[in-house]
């Protein structure tokens, strides 16, 4: 990828008229432009996710090497910089944006991310383009697409971002929004999720949205140390004893063989911290059990697709705790199922059995009070992950959160009766946003007896991730941490 990647802002395009690329032919089906052309128009029209579906279609076409790594370039370019281009664009074109047909609208985007962040000439760039849009829009929109993205060429990145960004003098979130291509509402969350930080900080938290993350995985507790799983070119995580991330290469051949699973490290670090927490008062240590004799009882309550549960699996077993864990869609257990098989086929020595069901954790079908630690990653609007899933900034709406935070809610409630007293609870988001993060938990703790927040910073230890809006809640973020924002609360009950 970094082979086609232009720093932005930094050099201009290449002049059409020097420019020697010849013509390209009409596009193929297994061409890298016209397979990443097919994913942007699968994620406007059906909400496809573009890190599962472009991985089958690379696979299906027979794409490697180069043409698989530009295709990756031209899908995550275009969706991450949707933004900075549709202001590029709008300047360029005598149409309304909203007034064209899709088809030809995901063309100019392509178009203008080759034009604008990568170092395809500009010829081949207007070229190419036309050729693909007359393929999926047919020849009347050909003359109309050469004329815009010609236009696009005249300027560098730099250049056309002093002209369509409003000033930041005026409109200090609309400049943002333009030149780090996020919505105005996430871009006004991430202001106040960082809080007094938010001057200093702000640009970067959004620049890191658009940055190309490591692939990280997540040796197994209660297997192979981390150090005989790694490749010897991984390198090891900064914060988790279990993380590590590769320079290169495919991740597939540790998943397959169970020795490793693809998982953000700050979504381990969620499961480390409430494997940390002594699950009654006055324990003397991790682990120290309910008290009666039985081994504890742990809970994934939102489990699909499997990450966190493997994780916590080997955290369990470590202390001789047993797991269970629930997922409401039966093709999502059978990923956590699978995933916890493979572990359990792969540990250092014989683990517990677990328990996987198929199950709605807002109407459980466990008593009250059945377990001592339960993990809840509710659904969430997923704006902590923006680098890895670059769409979402498109397909969520400040409206969507009123939905969202109803569920957490009601997950949040669920989770605080399943564990007995002196049990804990985590609660857990890939979000950064106050809506869903602080304000779910301080709203149901106050309406709720006998639950108390603890210090979920001390518990990480030496991660310092003490959230703005409560420094009993961690938030960690991709600028300062290298993970996903992930936000972690920890909460106790203390009777029925």
């Amino acid at each position: 990828m970094g082979n086609y990647r232009r720093p932005r802002g930094r050099s201009g395009p290449s002049s059409a008229t020097n420019d020697t690329a010849r013509r390209a032919r009409p596009p193929r089906p297994a061409d890298p432009r016209r397979t990443a052309y097919d994913v942007l128009a699968a994620v406007r029209e059906r909400a496809a996710y573009a890190n599962l579906l472009l991985p089958k279609l690379l696979a299906e076409r027979q794409l490697a090497g180069r043409d698989a790594a530009f295709a990756t370039e031209l899908t995550y370019g275009t969706l991450r910089g949707q933004g900075t281009y549709d202001a590029v664009l709008a300047a360029c074109s005598d149409r309304p944006l909203d007034k064209l047909d899709p088809p030809v609208l995901d063309v100019l985007r392509l178009g203008t991310h080759q034009l604008l962040d990568t170092r395809v000439g500009a010829y081949a760039a207007v070229a190419t383009s036309v050729d693909l849009a007359r393929a999926v829009a047919g020849p009347r929109v050909s003359g109309y697409v050469n004329a815009v993205l010609r236009r696009v060429s005249t300027r560098d990145l730099g250049a056309w971002l002093d002209i369509v960004a409003p000033s930041p003098a005026t409109d200090p979130d609309g400049s943002l929004a333009v030149r780090y291509s996020h919505p105005r509402w996430i871009v006004g969350a991430y202001r106040a999720a960082l809080g007094d930080a938010a001057g200093a900080e702000l640009a970067q938290a959004l620049e890191a949205g658009n940055a190309r993350p490591k692939v990280t995985l997540a040796a197994f507790p209660a297997g192979l140390p981390r150090e005989d799983v790694m490749p010897p070119d991984a390198a090891p995580g900064r914060w988790s004893p279990y993380a590590f991330s590769l320079a290169s290469g495919d991740p597939a051949p540790l998943v397959e063989a169970g020795t490793a699973a693809v998982q953000d490290e700050g979504s381990q670090l969620a499961a480390i911290a409430l494997s940390r927490v002594p699950v009654s008062p006055g324990a003397v240590s991790p682990g120290a059990g309910p008290g009666d004799g039985e081994p504890e009882r742990w809970l994934d309550l939102c489990a699909g697709p499997g990450g966190k549960s493997r994780l916590l699996y080997g955290l369990a077993a470590l202390q001789g705790a047993r797991l269970a864990a629930a997922e409401l869609h039966p093709h999502r257990a059978a990923l956590v199922a699978d995933a916890l098989a493979r572990a359990r086929r792969n540990a250092a020595a014989e683990l517990p059995e677990f328990e996987v069901l198929v199950a709605d954790g807002t109407r459980p079908p466990w008593p009250a009070g059945s377990f001592d630690r339960v993990l809840v990653d509710v659904p969430c609007s997923g704006l902590g992950a923006l680098r890895r899933r670059p769409e979402a900034r498109w397909r969520k709406s400040e409206a969507d959160l009123k939905e969202l935070t109803a569920l957490q809610r009601d997950l949040l409630r669920s989770s605080l009766a399943a564990v007995r007293p002196g049990g804990v609870v985590a609660y857990v988001t890939c979000s950064p946003v106050p809506a869903e993060t602080a304000d779910v938990v301080t709203d149901v703790v106050a309406a709720m007896t006998g639950v108390d927040i603890l210090d979920a910073p001390a518990v990480l230890g030496e991660v310092p991730a003490v959230s703005a809006a409560d420094p009993r809640f961690a938030q960690l973020w991709p600028h300062r941490h290298g993970t996903d924002a992930i936000f972690i609360a920890l909460l106790r009950r203390t009777a029925d």
